[in-house]
């Protein structure tokens, strides 16, 4: 069974040939009009109080409560399931405005997400069925994967044992982003009686044994709920381990693409607040162009090209979503050189996204100020807020290797990693 660091194939993954998945059960698109009049709502009551909750550090409990209500997790889960049956492009279309709304929602939401398109691309069991139930009546899941300190990379500290014919979990994990408000946590672990295997672990959240604080230090994204969870004799059933090489192939590019929804959502709020303050300031300079600030033409230009890189940003990401789905809806194909040629295009097509997405909105939330003067640096605009959470959103998969593994592939064919970890050197 392959580690962490693993960059299995799809050759290594010979499931994918059994039990193919019934087409009907398969998520590919919902009504978008449907969608909106159910969502919309949300999100506007959502952006009414986001910027309180900003200044406050107050944790989004109460809109992820109602986002829950409504099933907003259960956008992915089959129809025949319980769930709306949404394609990938609507999950991060809807992603992106949830995202305008409250960014730190979005990345909140990204574990529980991940989590429900791993169980898609599960073989078809009566397991499976009862987790695509339980994510389509509400259950959302948050992420705990990553470990800090020594921790030698490929290995973890985290350990799932058997004692006395109980499963039990132990360990500390960082970065647990959205685990705060989760019904389960997807967790990393090392089975202590194969120190060499990963797995993943599905924990309850709502159990003796499970500590989340709220202690993310960082100077963005600040309520995403991605503090420390400790374990402490947790208990887990048995059927809830699975080997962390047989996650699904597009991973990877599946979580970018939730990181890049929320870089989207954060330009297009940006947007929306530089076009209010354009239109209501009053105050020209002396050497400008015209004698309201919404008439200068220079001003307009600014306005125009923040506009244009956020309108960029959201036609690359979904358009980069496009290849994941083909992926997906080919998960139990029996064709398994297709389907490492589809896997390797989402990777590829999320990488691209990444690199241009992350400057175009940094560089749009850096402008704005070019069009407002010094009076926007005021505390009661909260502008600053986009370029902080923008940068802590785009810092979490390096770009720099984002561009080597593009540069290899196109220049040398080298397969991407779809699989890769953190951790101290050897």
């Amino acid at each position: 069974m392959p580690e962490l660091k693993a960059n299995p194939t799809a050759e290594t993954r010979p499931f994918a040939t059994e039990n193919a998945s019934n087409d009907s059960d398969l998520s590919r698109g919902a009504s978008d009009s449907e969608l909106n009049q159910r969502f919309r709502p949300l999100f506007r009551d959502i952006a009414e109080t986001a910027k309180h909750r900003e200044n406050a550090r107050e944790l989004p409990y109460d809109q992820i409560r109602k986002l829950k209500e409504a099933r907003f997790g259960a956008l992915r889960v089959p129809v025949a399931y319980g769930g709306f049956g949404a394609s990938l492009p609507q999950l991060f279309r809807l992603l992106t405005e949830l995202a305008e709304a409250d960014s730190n929602i979005t990345q909140a939401l990204r574990g529980h997400f991940a989590l429900v398109e791993d169980r898609l691309n599960a073989r078809p069991s009566e397991h499976r069925d009862d987790w695509l139930t339980r994510f389509a009546k509400g259950d959302i899941a948050g992420n705990a994967w990553t470990e800090v300190g020594e921790v030698k990379i490929g290995h973890l500290n985290t350990r799932v044992s058997e004692v006395d014919g109980q499963w039990l979990i132990n360990g500390e994990k960082y970065y647990t982003t959205g685990s705060i408000f989760a019904d389960w946590l997807d967790v990393t672990a090392q089975l202590s009686d194969d120190p060499e295997t990963i797995s993943t672990v599905s924990v309850s959240a709502h159990q003796e044994g499970v500590e989340i604080e709220d202690n993310w230090d960082g100077f963005g994204q600040r309520t995403t709920g991605s503090g420390v969870t400790r374990f402490n004799n947790a208990t887990v059933n048995p059927e809830n381990v699975y080997p962390f090489g047989e996650r699904f192939r597009y991973q990877t590019a599946f979580y970018q693409l939730v990181l890049l929804a929320t870089l989207t959502g954060i330009g297009r709020a940006a947007q929306g607040d530089l076009k209010s303050l354009v239109r209501a300031r009053t105050r020209v300079y002396s050497h400008g162009n015209a004698d309201a600030v919404r008439d200068d033409p220079q001003i307009q230009q600014v306005v125009g090209s923040v506009a244009a890189r956020v309108y960029a940003a959201e036609a690359i990401t979904l358009k980069a979503a496009e290849a994941s789905q083909l992926a997906y809806e080919q998960h139990a194909t029996k064709d398994l050189e297709a389907l490492r040629a589809l896997n390797i295009d989402a990777e590829i097509e999320s990488a691209k996204a990444q690199v241009v997405v992350a400057d175009l909105i940094l560089s749009a939330t850096s402008d704005l100020f070019n069009a407002l003067g010094a009076s926007a640096t005021s505390t009661k605009h909260s502008l600053d807020r986009h370029w902080r959470n923008a940068r802590t959103a785009a810092s979490h998969n390096p770009l720099i290797y984002k561009e080597k593994v593009i540069g290899d592939w196109e220049v040398n064919g080298t397969e991407p990693v779809y699989q890769w970890a953190i951790g101290r050197g050897k």
